[in-house]
């Protein structure tokens, strides 16, 4: 169960169905001491601009930076524990802008909120901007937002002029077999954040942030490399040896016959926050292992 809801977390950030920027407002202007913040890469943002201070409360999949293991945690996208939340008495709480009835009881119950959405890459650093303009913090957000922009055009620059790799970039399936298979397609962070590391999108063409493939499509769309993501529970090497090994069985592909299946564990891949530089850089590792270095 506890894989279904981070699961269901996964799809929502990368989907991105909502309102928008103009959705990303507070009932009140007051600058908030007491933040709640149910989504992780809102958490991430908040410690990276210097609010970790305040923040009294996260969601159930927040894991970065530590320091939030020392909070409570209040469930998240499918699961809020309002009463808890309540009882911390915030001055703000950050929730999906899709939590329509958590946002009803927040508003009956006086409590200001910020909902958070994001589209693509650019949703990450205008949302730290946006944020830090709402808890008073606007210089240290924009010198964070500034960081993070720095650090991607360094990768871009790193792997111009180098071959682009035709790349699958998957990011769920059912373990131990190549059934419903979930890839970035051509919309999204993810989508932009394997371009910015040198890839081309086998995917590119389906203005989706998620497809489900078969293996027939996998096939059809022949992709030169395969970096598949992993996140949540730490893996064995066993494990992502075996996992991999999966793949053999498209021994026609271009990335299973040369060995360019790739599995790699990172939050920073499915939570669209600070760390996606570090993301970036690594998948540019894959993609260009000589010259992203």
């Amino acid at each position: 169960m506890k894989l279904r809801l981070f699961a269901a977390l996964c799809v929502a950030l990368l989907i991105g169905h909502v309102a928008g920027r103009a959705a990303q407002r507070s009932t009140s202007s007051a600058v908030p001491r007491r933040i709640v913040s149910l989504v992780p890469a809102t958490t991430e943002m908040l410690f990276a601009m210097g609010a970790g201070n305040r923040v009294i409360g996260v969601g159930t999949y927040d894991r970065f930076p530590p320091e939030v293991d020392r909070l409570p945690r209040l469930g998240g996208l499918l699961d809020p524990n309002i009463e808890q939340l309540i009882a911390l008495r915030p001055e703000l709480v950050i929730v999906y802008d899709t939590q329509a009835d958590l946002r009803r009881q927040l508003e009956r119950a006086g409590i200001p909120m910020w909902p958070y959405s994001t589209r693509d890459l650019a949703d990450v650093t205008s949302t730290v901007r946006a944020l830090g303009t709402r808890i008073g913090l606007s210089a240290e957000a924009n010198a964070t937002a500034d960081g993070i922009e720095a650090r991607l055009k360094a990768v871009q620059a790193r792997v111009a002029g180098q071959r682009r790799p035709r790349t699958l970039l998957v990011f769920g399936r059912e373990p131990g077999t190549l059934r419903e298979i979930n890839a970035s397609g051509g919309y999204g962070f993810l989508h932009d954040l394997l371009e910015i590391a040198g890839g081309t999108d086998v995917l590119a063409d389906v203005k989706r942030a998620s497809v489900t493939m078969s293996t027939e499509m996998v096939l059809a769309r022949a992709p030169e490399v395969i970096v598949e993501l992993h996140y949540g529970e730490e893996w064995p090497a066993s494990r992502i040896a075996e996992e991999t090994r999966v793949w053999s069985q498209l021994s026609s592909v271009p990335a299973v016959r040369n060995k360019r299946v790739v599995l790699v564990a990172g939050d920073e891949f499915v939570v669209p926050g600070p760390r996606v530089p570090v993301a970036a850089e690594r998948l540019a590792a894959i993609l260009h292992p000589e010259g992203a270095r």
